[in-house]
C-alpha cells in the first residue's frame, strides 16, 4: 500500500471513530499532498502526482515546522498549543519510516562517502544526494550536513 492509500485509510479511519484531532491532521496532510500535486502539474510534472519520496520528504518538514511551533509555545507559556503541536507530531510519524539511531547515521555517512569517493569538503553535495536518494524520512539532513561537512573537512 502506498503512502497516499494508507494516508486515506487512516483519514476514513478517524472519521469513523470520531477522532477530531487525528482527523485534523491527517487532513492537513493531505492538504500538503494536493499543494504539491498541483504545483507539480504547473511544472509540467505529470499527473501521477507525487512519489512517495516527496511525501515523506512532506511529512518530515510537517514534524520540523511542529518542533519549531512547539518549542515556541513552551517557551511563551503556552502549553495547551504546544501539546497541540506535539500531538500533531505523532500523528505524522506513524507514517514516517524509523529514525536513525546516531550510530546508524555515521555509518551511513561513512557507506555514502565510500561509495562516492569523496576526499574533500567539495564532495559534500554528492555525499549529501546519495544520502537523501536512500534516507529520506529517516534522519535529520541539518545534522547529518553537519556531520558530513566534519568527516569531509
Amino acid at each position: 500500500m502506498n503512502m497516499r492509500d494508507r494516508i486515506g485509510s487512516a483519514l476514513k479511519d478517524a472519521m469513523r471513530a470520531k477522532e477530531a484531532d487525528r482527523l485534523s491532521t491527517l487532513r492537513l496532510i493531505n492538504a500538503a499532498i494536493k499543494d504539491k500535486d498541483i504545483a507539480l502539474r504547473g511544472e509540467g510534472g505529470g499527473e501521477q502526482g507525487v512519489a512517495d519520496s516527496d511525501i515523506l520528504a512532506i511529512l518530515g518538514r510537517m514534524v520540523k515546522q511542529r518542533q519549531e511551533s512547539a518549542r515556541a509555545y513552551e517557551e511563551g507559556g503556552r502549553l495547551e498549543l504546544a501539546e497541540k503541536e506535539l500531538n500533531e507530531i505523532k500523528v505524522i510519524e506513524e507514517f514516517l519510516p524509523r529514525q536513525l539511531t546516531a550510530e546508524e547515521v555515521a555509518a551511513a555517512i561513512d557507506a555514502a562517502v565510500a561509495e562516492t569517493g569523496a576526499a574533500s569538503i567539495r564532495d559534500m553535495g554528492k555525499v549529501m544526494a546519495a544520502l537523501k536518494a536512500r534516507y529520506t524520512g529517516q534522519m535529520d539532513f541539518a545534522a547529518a550536513g553537519a556531520a558530513v561537512k566534519d568527516r569531509l573537512g
